[in-house]
């Protein structure tokens, strides 16, 4: 009999650990993805649903109802609320649980990194610095930056933000990652971009502007991750994939 394995998506990593979990024979792959963004990576193989489950008691409902043999969490590093939900509701029902949780960047020689631990944090840091801001957070946190406006900011997101939110003075770029050093650093060159702010996300779709930023000598206001709960966790989909088979001989014993 398979055992049912629930991936909490909407990334990359997650939709290359459904695929992958879907060739092993002993599991059935469930993918939900929260459905904040118009185009998430969804996943090719396996079940797939859209929306979010009322919190730590709606998910530990649904690991019962299914009911879920396994939990891997691989959704972005700043989804916090999520991963927070997921480990209470893990352990309210004792389903095997991991996150896939990709490594920081980290500052190496040259980075001009001003780290804060909030978006308004970071808005706070632009004041006096900065004139013309490359802002890459998402669309989610632009009211974060509303007020600034001495400032003029190029944003960049996945989707245009909900309506009657807030956003600062300047344009609006709609694309998605992998971006190019190349690309990156005309980018920043055309819009004579002075700081970066982003998120710490890792990985190395989005790294291209961090690179760019230090060759231009700019600085990067870097957010820094929320805390996540204290489970095992994993770096990649390789690790994901050992403690998948490793999972499956404990239960089969």
């Amino acid at each position: 009999m398979k055992k049912r394995l629930l991936i909490l998506g909407g990334t990359g990593d997650a939709a290359e650990l459904a695929a992958r979990a879907s060739q092993i024979a002993e599991i059935e792959v469930v993918s939900s993805l929260a459905g904040r963004t118009q185009q998430p990576f969804t996943p090719k193989t396996g079940t797939v649903r859209i929306g979010g489950f009322g919190g730590a008691a709606g998910l530990a409902a649904f690991l019962l109802d299914r009911p879920i043999d396994l939990l891997i969490d691989a959704t972005h590093p700043f989804a916090a609320q999520i991963s927070a939900n997921a480990a209470v509701a893990a352990a309210e029902c004792n389903v095997p649980y991991l996150m896939l949780v990709r490594p920081a960047w980290e500052r190496v020689e040259g980075d001009r990194w001003i780290e804060v631990a909030s978006h308004s944090e970071a808005a706070i840091a632009l004041l006096g610095q900065s004139q013309r801001v490359f802002l890459t957070i998402g669309r989610q946190e632009l009211g974060e930056f509303a007020g600034l406006d001495a400032i003029w900011f190029l944003m960049r997101a996945i989707d245009p933000p909900a309506l009657n939110t807030p956003v600062p003075n300047g344009k609006l770029l709609l694309a998605r990652g992998p971006f190019t050093l190349e690309d990156e650093r005309q980018l920043l060159l055309e819009y004579q971009i002075d700081t970066i702010v982003s998120k710490n996300s890792g990985g190395g779709a989005t790294y291209a502007k961090i690179a760019a930023a230090r060759e231009l000598g700019l600085p990067v206001v870097m957010v820094q991750r929320p805390p996540i709960p204290d489970v095992e966790q994993v770096a990649d989909v390789e690790g994901a994939i050992a403690w998948l088979i490793k999972q499956l001989l404990v239960i089969s014993y």
